[in-house]
């Protein structure tokens, strides 16, 4: 899994470690899990290991087992064409219970394919900055990469040739993986993201999904402070995602909480990306929503506003009237 991906941001997935537990409020109606179930139940081992089932073998959620999935790990060598591509889509990198140097080989691969753009996100940006700072990480993702390069080239076996120091020097962070957390709501950003920053990535990012309340990032959005008169870059988020909930059990997004992060990443000139709607859809009080078919379940915020549960496709991913499609454009 996948060459090609439906998530908005992204081109493809790649999945070199299925299977997670939750940590958090946002973890509560996983669409991963939900996948994960459909793969598990048509056979597929790796998600047969990662999904519990009931006594009618039908998928009931994470077995809280973790698969390294071994098989996985080449397949961006593989792709030729430059591409976006979420690491991990069906799990967590950094799952405590994901070892260390199956991370190396992980970040291994991603050096060797420089052609190539990682998005990592994760709820756990603790054991992320622990494997990061880790002594020696550069010269252990090093040998693995070796390792990698050998068996892709089939000289596992035989001597060491000149061939092997045309591979350049790790150097972290590498410039072609961007380091992201997931933050629900205030107090998951609070947690997350002052730990993720402190991770050496070309680019930092959040994905703000599914939006649970309000969240304001403005204390670690990128910009150019002024010195002396001077422009100088602050490390900082250099992108934001923001989206909705989907699937049973959505809940919904106000969208003031969407518009504040969008204003303030245009304030600070940060990419903003808005993902979906989700399952629901904001309407104004009182008014009818025509894609609703004799009436629809409703949320009400208690402000003036309603929202509709009209699906994914029909809510959409238009913010007050336009996409926002906006990426990074170049590493810190």
């Amino acid at each position: 899994m996948a060459e090609k991906s439906k998530i908005e941001w992204t081109e493809s997935t790649w999945n070199p470690v299925v299977g997670c537990t939750k940590v958090s409020e946002g973890c509560k109606n996983c669409y991963a899990e939900r996948m994960a179930g459909r793969l598990a139940a048509m056979g597929q081992g790796q998600y047969r290991a990662v999904i519990k089932a009931d006594a009618n073998e039908k998928p009931i959620g994470w077995s809280g087992d973790i698969c390294c999935v071994e098989k996985s790990l080449e397949k961006p060598l593989h792709w030729r064409k430059p591409r976006m591509i979420f690491v991990c889509s069906m799990g967590d990198l950094f799952h405590e219970d994901v070892p260390f140097d199956y991370i190396d080989k992980v970040f291994a691969v991603m050096a060797l394919c420089p052609q190539h753009t990682f998005q990592i996100l994760t709820k756990r940006p603790q054991r992320m900055l622990e494997y990061l700072l880790t002594e020696n990480r550069q010269a252990i993702i090093d040998w693995q990469k070796v390792q990698i390069w050998r068996k892709l080239h089939g000289v596992e076996d035989a001597p060491w040739t000149r061939d092997l120091q045309k591979l350049p020097a790790t150097k972290l962070p590498l410039p072609n993986v961007w380091l992201g957390v997931t933050a629900e709501n205030q107090a998951a950003a609070d947690e997350r993201i002052p730990l993720m920053l402190q991770c050496p990535a070309a680019v930092r990012f959040v994905s703000y999904e599914p939006a649970l309340g309000p969240l304001d990032l403005t204390p670690w959005l990128f910009r150019n402070d002024v010195v002396d008169g001077s422009p100088v870059p602050r490390s900082g988020l250099r992108w934001i995602i923001c989206g909705g909930e989907s699937g049973p059990g959505a809940r919904p997004m106000h969208p003031n909480w969407a518009r504040q992060v969008r204003d303030d990443c245009d304030a600070a000139g940060v990419p903003f990306f808005f993902k979906q709607w989700g399952e629901w859809y904001p309407v104004i009080k009182g008014s009818r929503w025509v894609g609703i078919s004799g009436g629809g379940k409703l949320h009400d915020f208690g402000d003036g506003l309603v929202a509709a549960r009209v699906g994914k496709k029909k809510a959409g991913r238009m913010l007050d009237g336009r996409e926002h499609n906006a990426m990074p454009a170049e590493s810190e």
